[in-house]
């Protein structure tokens, strides 16, 4: 089968003929039809000091798809139970695989595992014809989702996740980064009934996206200043929620400067290294500063599905994020897209 792999540590990914895996115990083997690309990928083909931290060559990457059940390994449950799994079962993934044993796992809290082992990082991943995973970490599909918004339910559940922190409903939100997550959090924040919504970042062209799918107000931040954008709104304080997503020191100032009195933050954006909080406001204001990771494993993915069902709008705004779709042959003009900025999400196409 084809896969795109990671071959040794150094720079670079190569499309390669590998053995079709093989599901065992409690595994699932899935055909792989859509694959969208994720800042983490980037990291590995350019082989960065965290890639070079994280992963053991070779390695299959990609964690971020949708495909079709094709074979169910010993001992996964096909009796015919209400969730149980079969043989050509349209599916999305959660990427992140827990021990089960852990302090974290044994509460309720997986996505806080400490022995996490995700998916085309520290295991074969999905830019492959066939990958294969835990039958615990397979997400069915209803009918209403598509190849296309299927491979992005990783990003928009980091999305959800984020958006859902705190009371979003009838208040004013300031999203910093108009990445594709970014963007996805202005579609979940309108379909829930934020009040205004206002998203920064330095691209005008991720900023377009924003505004399509709901932003009242987007602001280059290499031009104007947010306090201004609120004057405009007729807002008195500031904003009562700031979700960040760009994991810029700058807009995490300019965050905390904008937030009202009680006004609460959740930060998914990862820094590239580490910066300074001015605490002062943090303290005087009664801001509540909250880290973000993945998603709920699994009531995020409950969540995001059931307000995908709901609302074809929504739908429509999540899938507008897409702006590039590439044959998997040609991944490395997927890859150039990702990398541009001039770009929403990246999908390419595996069937």
């Amino acid at each position: 089968m084809r896969a795109l792999v990671k071959p040794t540590a150094a720079p670079g990914l190569e499309l390669q003929e590998v053995p079709e895996p093989q599901p065992g115990p409690g595994e699932v083997k899935i055909r792989v039809l859509r694959a969208g690309l994720c800042g983490t990928d980037l990291h590995i083909e350019a082989w960065d000091d965290w890639a070079a931290s994280m992963l053991r060559p070779p390695l299959t990457v990609g964690h971020e798809f949708y495909g079709q059940i094709v074979e169910l390994g010993p001992g996964v449950p096909s009796q015919g139970g209400k969730y149980d799994l079969a043989e050509g079962m349209y599916v999305s993934v959660e990427g992140h695989v827990v021990c089960g044993v852990c302090r974290n796992c044994r509460a309720g809290r997986q996505q806080m595992c400490v022995q996490t082992s995700s998916l085309g990082v520290n295991r074969d991943g999905a830019f492959a014809d066939y990958v294969v995973v835990p039958h615990s970490n397979v997400w069915v599909q209803p009918d209403i989702i598509d190849a296309d918004l299927g491979a992005v339910f990783d990003p928009l559940g980091n999305a959800v996740h984020t958006t859902l922190q705190f009371q979003v409903s009838g208040n004013d939100i300031l999203i910093t980064g108009a990445g594709p997550i970014g963007v996805m959090a202005t579609a979940i924040a309108r379909h829930i009934g934020a009040r205004y919504v206002v998203v920064t970042d330095v691209s005008d062209y991720r900023l377009a996206l924003a505004s399509r799918v709901g932003a009242d107000h987007v602001v280059n931040v290499a031009r104007e200043r947010i306090e201004s954008v609120q004057e405009r709104l007729g807002m008195a304080e500031g904003f009562d929620v700031g979700l960040e997503m760009s994991g810029s020191p700058t807009a995490m100032s300019e965050l905390i400067e904008n937030c009202t009195h009680g006004g609460k933050i959740a930060m998914l954006g990862i820094p590239k290294e580490p910066f300074g909080i001015n605490w002062g406001p943090v303290i005087t204001r009664m801001l509540t500063i909250k880290g973000i990771y993945g998603r709920e494993m699994y009531d995020t993915w409950y969540r995001m599905t059931f307000m995908m069902q709901t609302s074809e709008t929504l739908r429509e705004r999540v899938r507008s994020v897409i702006t590039h779709r590439v044959p998997a042959e040609d991944w490395q003009d997927a890859f150039a897209a990702a990398r541009s900025g001039e770009c929403g999400k990246v999908i390419m196409d595996w069937s």
